[in-house]
């Protein structure tokens, strides 16, 4: 299919769907059912230029951002069609409860702003989840929750600190790097 040629209105409608019982089931924690939405799970991160792919290291990304944020929900702004994906912004919701990576709980809540792009192959098969955020976003709204006064607070802003620095190395998903330019010519 040519880049300029949108599906019918069935396939469609049936992405749609898809895509909408993903976020369902996403937020009843159903992680069986999301992971049927996917012929292999697949979740990039661009934020984090980090990938999460299979079923193992998929319900992983879930565990690790439930106990982090264990009451995740989420709001659509919009949710637009291209040749070859379904493109949903949202609002992502929650209180920070647990650690996320080596940020301690800080017991804060964030509302983030996001764009997801639910990719399909030519099979109409979602392939890739690849989401867009700032994570300067959620930590602002993270630490600026601490009481700056309160000595409990400044030492779980330390904490914080530390953490965000031993993660700050990490090295980027190669895959996410390699990239090759479109042909435009057509």
């Amino acid at each position: 299919m040519s880049r300029h040629t949108i599906p019918t209105e069935d396939v469609l409608r049936a992405r749609e769907k898809l895509v909408l019982d993903h976020f369902h089931d996403e937020v009843r924690q159903d992680w069986d059912d999301v992971l049927d939405t996917f012929p292999h799970p697949h979740y990039e991160l661009i934020a984090s230029m980090t990938v999460h792919d299979g079923d193992g290291p998929v319900r992983g990304y879930y565990h690790d951002t439930r106990v982090a944020f264990p009451d995740q929900d989420h709001e659509i702004i919009a949710l637009r069609h291209s040749a070859d994906a379904v493109i949903v912004e949202f609002w992502l919701m929650g209180t920070h409860l647990g650690p996320l990576g080596k940020i301690p709980p800080t017991g804060g809540r964030h509302r983030t702003r996001m764009t997801a792009y639910f990719i399909f192959d030519e099979d109409e098969k979602l392939v890739t989840e690849r989401i867009y955020f700032d994570q300067l976003t959620i930590l602002s709204q993270l630490l600026g929750s601490l009481d700056k006064k309160n000595p409990r607070d400044l030492l779980t802003l330390g904490r914080a600190v530390v953490g965000l620095l031993a993660m700050a190395g990490s090295e980027p998903d190669p895959r996410l790097l390699d990239t090759t330019a479109p042909d435009l010519t057509h």
